[in-house]
């Protein structure tokens, strides 16, 4: 896919044209290993978090590759595009899902955002504490809960973990809680400042040739409800907090390669 097509393709996301010919045309290979890799690039332009990722930067990052559906049995598997970027403050991350009936009903922060349609980022920034590990859950609405496992998931935590900074932005090709009709898909984009990761991660922000662990899930919604993952769980029922499963990140020095200033 060429830089010149990809602001064409959002714009025919906005004006509401096919979602599964948009996401035809961005999404890339499976990677065939075992834990899939993901290069980040910088920005190489200035992001604005509005939900529509039409900035060159976002133009030119390569996609993760297609989610995968561990759990499927049954309804449409909605494929969702998911890319991510960085700068000197913040990491980025975008996702476009998919999605024939966008339901979502949740408002507050730290509520079940994952029963409606929803989108999750889980990093453990330091490969020598690989268990050690901050999940963001996003729903559709652009609430979110967010914690932190120092060890591990399942360990109890001694107090409330509270990100600072982040910014969430989403916009919808279809109408919010009605099945009456057939939505398209819809897009979140969030800014994630490094500064969160600091109690974990080697250094912040963090250095080209730097690996962290990553998963990118999707879930919920009323209607064909979805289980989806980047980097799969190997659990018998569906299960995010899966660290060891986590899919690797790594830091690269330029910008995508697709952009030229």
């Amino acid at each position: 896919m060429t830089a010149a097509k990809f602001p064409e393709l959002v714009g025919q996301a906005i004006l509401g044209l096919s979602s599964a010919a948009i996401l035809a045309a961005l999404v890339s290979p499976a990677s065939a290993e075992d834990l899939p890799t993901y290069t980040i690039y910088r920005a190489g332009t200035p992001i604005t978090v509005d939900g529509r990722l039409d900035e060159p930067a976002w133009v030119a990052a390569p996609d993760v590759g297609p989610f995968q559906f561990p759990w499927w049995k049954e309804g449409k598997r909605e494929q969702t595009v998911a890319k991510l970027l960085y700068d000197d403050k913040h990491l980025y991350v975008a996702y476009l899902c998919e999605d024939a009936h966008i339901w979502a009903e949740h408002t507050q922060r730290d509520s079940a955002v994952y029963e409606d349609d929803c989108v999750e980022v889980f990093v453990a920034p330091n490969p020598d504490r690989p268990r050690a590990y901050f999940n963001i859950e996003m729903n559709v609405l652009g609430a979110f809960l967010d914690q932190f496992h120092p060890e591990g998931p399942g360990v109890p935590v001694k107090e409330e973990w509270n990100g600072k900074g982040i910014r969430i932005a989403t916009s919808r090709v279809g109408t919010l809680n009605d099945d009456s009709d057939t939505d398209q898909h819809w897009i979140l984009e969030a800014a994630i400042p490094f500064e969160n990761y600091a109690p974990v991660a080697r250094r912040v922000p963090p250095r080209p040739g730097d690996v962290w662990h990553v998963g990118l899930n999707r879930c919920g919604g009323k209607t064909n409800l979805q289980y989806s993952q980047w980097s799969p769980s190997n659990t018998p029922k569906p299960a995010f907090h899966v660290p060891e499963c986590f899919g690797r990140m790594v830091f690269s020095e330029k910008a995508s390669p697709f952009w030229r200033e």
